[in-house]
């Protein structure tokens, strides 16, 4: 395979887990990143040692002195300068994020344009932090709220976004004046290396502190580091329900902020009612895209009984189509899962519906063969069950699509909320009535709900994040910027005298 993409994102056989993602690093223990796509090795990146750790965090706390001082417009011209660059590198990068992480490469080309949008929104957020003035009950007082930074946010992500959820967080904690430092997923460390190096050019040209982004790289323990550190007040970690418990506790234990983007069982309700051509293109990307290792993957399709029959065969005649292979060739729609340790989930996933009595309308199965020797490949599938199935109340990260029944509305909306997920959701249907219904109070429990469009694919204008299990943060666009930065009440007496509020009196 050519890999001179590589070389134009700086990838050598060897780099750094460093704070600039290019020094040296002398710690002696790598991670080698292999690609699912054809099981070859793409490189090796040093892991972090405390030491180097220690480095990082004392850099970055010496970059945020200088940084949040720079006026936020002025810190939103460097991360629109880091937009431009990204626009330069979109195609290597990626091919990257394709090949590292085994999407397609109209998904890894995507993925990068939602670094690209989000630098953009956040050059015009850094003119936006807005805070709110109020009338004081005592006279000649002012009352105003204004925001302030943080400090140090960590940031962890997960594989099957190596580059875009970064970017989702560090991009809006810079403009508020934050530093950032980043541990990317240890199986698609790469991804994080390039965006580093990219990044670095950017801040030598406006001689900024290179401590205002870090890379550190390695397993759990090196994200543990980050975790219990009261040096970082805001932990965003991106990953499974169970990580994001074990997050979430020792955060709150140090009294830090905790922002957790965590797992989905994402639902589309199809009523009779519903455009299909729009149902069957929504389903099936939703279903298949990423090879269903999404957050946002449609997990479960809820249909109503009469039209189930009609529907089904309609997604089987879909599903002979997808053309399964090396993502890096356009033609195929779907890549490999990222490792065999996701395969063997999915083919217990497989055994365990067969064991509570699905059935499956399209069978699933390991590829092999010319193509798929990484043992990475897989046959996305369509299993016929229950939603109490314990199987269907889990999230499995694989292209399995569950298939079930309802009579009505009522009972489709109580299915689809009735797991302990909440992330998104979507609605099939030309009666309003029935939008406006999954859109109420009584209607979807998700952090999304979506009418005509599938589960999957979120634009960053809208704060993006879910309820219950998922974990209840939020990222992105709307007014998620009030995470990374610390509100403060400040009231001003320009009178001469005393009032105390509530009308108390104290006489001296």
């Amino acid at each position: 395979m050519n890999h001179s993409f590589l070389k134009k994102l700086g990838i050598r056989k060897f780099n750094a887990g460093t704070s600039t993602g290019i020094e040296s690093s002398n710690s002696g223990k790598y991670i080698k990143s292999v690609s699912p796509v054809d099981g070859e090795l793409i490189g090796s990146v040093s892991k972090t040692n405390p030491e180097e750790y220690e480095q990082v965090i004392g850099k970055a706390q010496a970059a945020f002195r200088i940084w949040r001082e720079i006026p936020a417009p002025k810190r939103g011209e460097i991360v629109r300068q880091y937009g431009e660059e990204l626009r330069k590198f979109k195609d290597p990068l990626g091919r990257l994020v394709s090949y590292e992480m085994g999407k397609s490469l109209q998904e890894g080309w995507g993925e990068v344009q939602e670094m690209i949008d989000i630098c953009d929104f956040s050059v015009g957020l850094s003119r936006q932090l807005y805070g709110l003035s109020m009338h004081s009950e005592r006279p000649h007082h002012r009352m105003y709220e204004q925001w302030h930074p943080l400090g140090i946010v960590g940031v962890i992500s997960a594989f099957n976004f190596p580059v875009a959820v970064w970017s989702w967080n560090a991009m809006i904690a810079m403009i508020c004046g934050d530093v950032v430092v980043w541990k990317p997923s240890e199986k698609a460390p790469l991804c994080g290396v390039a965006c580093q190096n990219i990044f670095h050019r950017v801040l030598e040209d406006n001689e900024v502190p290179e401590g205002v982004v870090s890379l550190i790289t390695g397993d759990y323990k090196i994200g543990e580091m980050l975790t219990t550190d009261t040096r970082v007040p805001l932990i965003s970690a991106t990953g499974s329900t169970r990580m994001g418990q074990k997050v979430g506790a020792v955060v709150a234990q140090r009294l830090g902020r905790s922002l957790l983007e965590l797992g989905g069982n994402n639902a589309i309700i199809v009523t009779p009612d519903a455009d299909m051509k729009v149902v069957v293109t929504s389903a099936v990307f939703g279903a298949v895209g990423t090879a269903g290792q999404r957050c946002t993957s449609t997990r479960r399709l809820i249909v109503h009984d009469s039209i189930y029959d009609d529907l089904k065969q309609k997604l089987v005649n879909a599903y002979q189509q997808l053309r399964i292979g090396d993502p890096l060739d356009e033609k195929n729609h779907v890549g490999p899962l990222i490792d065999t340790h996701a395969v063997d989930m999915y083919l217990k996933a497989l055994e365990a519906v067969k064991k509570e009595g699905g059935k499956f309308a399209v069978e699933g199965g390991v590829l092999e063969g010319k193509g798929y020797e990484s043992g990475c490949y897989v046959k996305p599938c369509i299993a016929e069950v229950e939603n109490h199935y314990a199987i269907v109340q889990h999230e499995t990260f694989a292209p399995i699509l569950y298939l079930m029944k309802y009579k009505t509305i009522e009972e489709a909306v109580a299915m689809q909320n009735n797991v302990p997920q909440g992330l998104s959701s979507a609605i099939m249907t030309t009666n309003l009535r029935e939008a406006e219904y999954f859109l109420s109070t009584a209607g979807s429990d998700c952090g999304i709900a979506n009418v005509n469009i599938g589960t999957s694919g979120a634009e960053i204008g809208g704060a993006f994040g879910g309820e219950k299990e998922t974990g209840g943060g939020r990222e992105s666009g709307s007014d998620a910027w009030k995470a990374y930065m610390r509100r403060q009440t400040n009231t001003i007496n320009y009178s001469t005298t005393v009032p105390l509020a509530q009308g108390i009196k104290f006489d001296l």
